[in-house]
């Protein structure tokens, strides 16, 4: 089995799902967050997941906050880093120590829409399509190597927060079916290195 930490910002649904989902090749291990009041914290608490809050602002800068969150993971034996709704740059610490092992959904079809308002800008430039990418992280927003990506064709009469319901319905069934895929994969390198 893979160690998995996921990392998330907000309300952590993605990370509840993740954590009720059925896999051969993934174990949830740890949340971390970045955001004290997040309500994913909550659902760790229920869910039985250790979690671990890291204040952004405690630290001099990305490095020290970074090397601060690299301590857990090796504390939890982290083998790979999912994020859900981490709204947080990946620095060169973990970059550095968890190189293709580092993997993010993306509520949108890249390379259209990065950032942090995709579903809003799809929905606004009134394109007939969007989509669910899962991609590994590089430095770069939203730019590094995709693992999977689904279309999902949006109706005219759709109102932005039904859009939003399709898209997050897509991310709860892609997620856990291509990160065990992902872990699988890890595995696999692990036993023939």
């Amino acid at each position: 089995m893979v160690n998995v930490a996921i990392f998330a910002s907000g309300s952590g649904s993605n990370f509840e799902n993740l954590v009720k989902a059925v896999y051969k090749h993934a174990e949830i291990k740890l949340l971390i967050v970045d955001k004290e009041d997040a309500y994913a914290i909550t659902r760790a608490n229920k869910l039985g997941i250790p979690y671990v809050y890291v204040n952004p602002k405690a630290f001099a800068g990305k490095a020290a906050y970074e090397s601060q969150i690299l301590s857990y993971l090796q504390a939890y034996k982290i083998d790979l880093i999912a994020l859900a709704g981490y709204m947080r740059f990946i620095g060169k610490v973990l970059l550095e120590n968890y190189p293709n092992r580092i993997i993010n959904l993306h509520p949108a079809y890249l390379p259209e829409f990065p950032g942090a308002h995709s579903i809003q800008d799809a929905y606004d430039a009134k394109v007939k399509a969007t989509g669910v990418t899962i991609h590994f992280v590089d430095d770069g927003v939203d730019t590094g190597p995709i693992i999977h990506q689904e279309r999902i064709d949006i109706d005219p009469a759709w109102s932005l927060e039904n859009l939003e319901e399709e898209v997050h319905k897509m991310e709860y069934d892609m997620f856990p079916r291509i990160l065990d895929s992902v872990c699988k994969e890890a595995e696999n390198e692990t036993s023939s290195n």
